[in-house]
């Protein structure tokens, strides 16, 4: 054997041994953090940055919900819209670090101007329900997609209802980044 296929047959089986053991990260099992261990992920199960994190991005996308719909040519609000964006301008009232874009969508019926203007009604839609229920108009910006980023790409009425959207994307940063 050569000097090079030992090496990657060590490697491998300290890869293997090191996905295998509860205890490498230094707890009592899985949830412990012992020394070296992941702090602030023990007690309640709450792993930083992770969906179940109430302060992280993920958090915001899976629970809270990061996008509304709309129906046909219309950027008005439906009252399922503002549960979602009410739920939206709690987390960020609660989580002041982290900037909004807001990007309007439209599905692939109609022209490209016309989709880039009904985007961005939709975006404008979503950004000034956030600024009347508390979150400061300095941490929101919009922009407008029409339909050239379509989630679905099909002609049916199933693809159209899930591109007729705005989607609140975060970012962390501070206010005066936006612009």
């Amino acid at each position: 054997m050569t000097h090079l296929t030992k090496a990657l047959l060590l490697s491998t089986a300290l890869l293997a041994a090191a996905c295998t053991n509860p205890d490498r990260f230094g707890g009592a099992g899985a949830g412990g953090a012992g020394a070296g261990g992941m702090a602030g992920a023990g007690a309640g199960g709450i792993v930083p940055g992770s969906a179940n994190d109430p302060q992280s991005p993920a958090y915001f996308n899976q629970t809270i919900g990061d996008r509304v719909l709309f129906a046909v040519d219309q950027s008005t609000l439906s009252p399922e819209a503002q549960a979602t964006l009410d739920g939206q301008a709690q987390w960020l009232q609660r989580n002041a670090d982290y900037l909004a874009v807001i990007e309007g969508h439209a599905d692939e019926q109609g022209t490209r101007e016309y989709n880039i203007a009904l985007g961005a009604r939709r975006a404008s839609a979503v950004m000034e329900y956030l600024i009347a229920n508390g979150v400061a108009a300095n941490r929101l910006r919009t922009v407008s997609y029409g339909k050239e980023r379509p989630i679905e790409v099909c002609s049916t009425e199933a693809c159209y209802s899930k591109n007729r959207r705005a989607v609140t994307v975060i970012s962390f940063g501070t206010a005066g980044a936006i612009s």
